[in-house]
């Protein structure tokens, strides 16, 4: 560092670092597979274009910006498949997947198309520093962010520093560090037990499978292996939900993303607040049409934690709308979102627990064949809070539920006053 210092006061020009910490946002066999995607991508690979100067005034001094550090949280990943829905399986890895397709990228001007393309490779490679084709620092925030959005599974990066040279108060060039958490060979062999872990994990489920069926499997499978533990270590990333099986909602959101991108389905990282707390979830494309997926809240214990009852899966958060998200979560991200109307692909809709009418013998009908089988959870939706309000009051204030649960003794449900949903647990 202290060379470059040097070299830069001979060529008068001024040194700027900053540092920007992120959690968690393949190798160099990739780069030919990145160069063929930025061909289809419109992009042309090969040396960096020479970044534009900015017109500024020129100052007199000159002077060394002191280097900063911030923290935020990372986000995950998204793609298409090539060449894997003929033979019916799934890549092993994220980076193994053309990213054009990815959701967070889509969104970004050509330049930042560019530079997200730079920062990709530099990451999958391992590059300790590269040029950028930017002399914007705030672009390398956006892009950067973005990037971690689309590929939740570059576990092995906390984020970048960048070195920003100046001549006269005007920048010339900028370049971009990754802050590594470890070296190339470690995250080699976390990467093959992550593979192995993947594998087993979507042991049931095909890449021919439908839109629906892979979401749900996914929600399902996560929920099912992988505990709500905030002491968990590396619990904002797919280590954690992959190799130790506990996290937090970050890794759950980068591990739904990561499987769903295996599984050809487009899926980005989103960000923001719920109950009052820093929260993110993912944003999922189903059959062309957009959706929200939150599978920390599909977790029963995160939501119910004093509950005696086993962990079960709640489908409450299992493709719902804009509308439907926004009565409890609040989005802060950097990218424009889109107004997710489609429930064609909603849990309760497609599993025919969707109620736009007051209709007691039908979910009744629900209620005994899942008593009558031996008990479980029924998960019931309705259209309106009238309805839900008719509902709860029918079947458990005035125990209507025994009309269809013949000999049942106690009933344990769960309220979700925000989605109008009411699950039972029929227990024998």
């Amino acid at each position: 560092m202290r060379n470059k210092i040097k070299q830069g006061i001979r060529m008068l020009f001024v040194l700027a670092g900053i540092t920007y910490m992120a959690s968690g946002c393949g190798f160099a066999e990739q780069a030919e597979l990145l160069k063929n995607e930025l061909s289809k991508a419109g992009i042309e690979s090969g040396k960096p274009k020479e970044p534009q100067k900015k017109k500024k005034k020129q100052k007199k001094s000159e002077k060394k910006t002191p280097a900063k550090e911030t923290e935020t949280k990372a986000p995950s990943e998204a793609g298409t498949e090539e060449d894997t829905e003929s033979a019916g399986q799934f890549p092993k890895r994220e980076e193994d997947l053309a990213y054009a397709d990815n959701y967070a990228y889509q969104t970004l001007t050509d330049t930042e198309k560019e530079v997200y393309h730079e920062m990709l490779t530099a990451i999958l490679e391992h590059e300790e520093e590269i040029d950028v084709s930017t002399l914007e620092v705030d672009l390398l925030e956006t892009v950067y962010k973005a990037l971690c959005s689309d590929y939740g599974g570059l576990y092995w990066v906390s984020g970048y520093a960048y070195t920003q040279y100046t001549r006269g108060g005007e920048a010339v060039g900028l370049k971009f560090a990754p802050k590594y958490t470890m070296d190339a060979q470690e995250r080699e062999t976390l990467q093959q037990q992550i593979d192995a872990s993947v594998e087993e994990l979507l042991a049931g489920i095909s890449i021919t499978d439908s839109d629906y069926a892979k979401a749900k499997y996914v929600f399902e499978i996560l929920v099912q292996n992988v505990d709500y533990d905030a002491s968990a270590d590396n619990n904002q990333n797919i280590i954690s939900a992959f190799l130790n099986r506990a996290t937090v909602c970050q890794g759950y959101a980068c591990a739904t993303q990561y499987l769903l991108k295996l599984l050809g389905i487009q899926s980005v990282i989103v960000t923001g607040n719920a109950n009052g707390e820093s929260h993110a979830w993912n944003l999922v494309r189903l059959d062309n049409d957009y959706y929200y997926m939150d599978t920390t809240w599909g977790n029963s214990r995160y939501l119910d934690a004093t509950s005696q009852m086993e962990k079960y899966v709640n489908y409450n958060y299992l493709a719902i709308t804009s509308e439907e998200i926004g009565r409890t979560h609040v989005l802060d991200n950097s990218f424009r979102l889109p107004d997710c109307t489609a429930s064609d692909n909603n849990y309760f809709i497609r599993e025919h627990r969707y109620f736009e009418e007051w209709n007691p013998q039908a979910v009744g009908a629900l209620l005994a064949n899942t008593w009558n089988a031996g008990g479980g959870d029924v998960a019931v939706k309705f259209a309106s809070s009238e309805l839900y309000g008719q509902a709860l009051q029918y079947f458990v204030a005035e125990q209507h539920i025994a009309d269809y649960c013949e000999n049942i003794s106690s009933i344990y449900y769960l309220e979700d006053k925000e989605l109008y949903v009411l699950t039972f647990h029929l227990t024998r």
